[in-house]
């Protein structure tokens, strides 16, 4: 089981947060963060938002540190990425 993790550098609710992802599938991304205690609802799309004093713990249970655009990179290139639905 391989997840990644990008550098916690995304603002947003007065935090800074990491992505983490599968480049394998959203079951071995749930289980991982599951075990990692991030709660289901920071599941967004394809990827769970990680709070930056949790990054360490990621990290620690086997994340394996890459860059934002390595993050974006993984998705596509896995067919996990899934782009946000704009209305109309």
């Amino acid at each position: 089981m391989t997840v990644y993790i990008d550098p916690p550098t995304w603002p947003g609710h007065g935090r800074v947060w990491s992505h983490l992802i599968s480049d394998v599938s959203y079951d071995e991304l749930h289980t991982f963060a599951a075990e990692l205690g991030a709660p289901r609802r920071a599941f967004e799309r394809d990827h769970y938002d990680i709070p930056s004093h949790r990054y360490a713990d990621a990290v620690r249970a086997g994340a394996v540190q890459v860059s934002s655009r390595e993050v974006v990179r993984l998705l596509y290139g896995a067919g996990l990425r899934r782009r946000k639905h704009v209305g109309r």
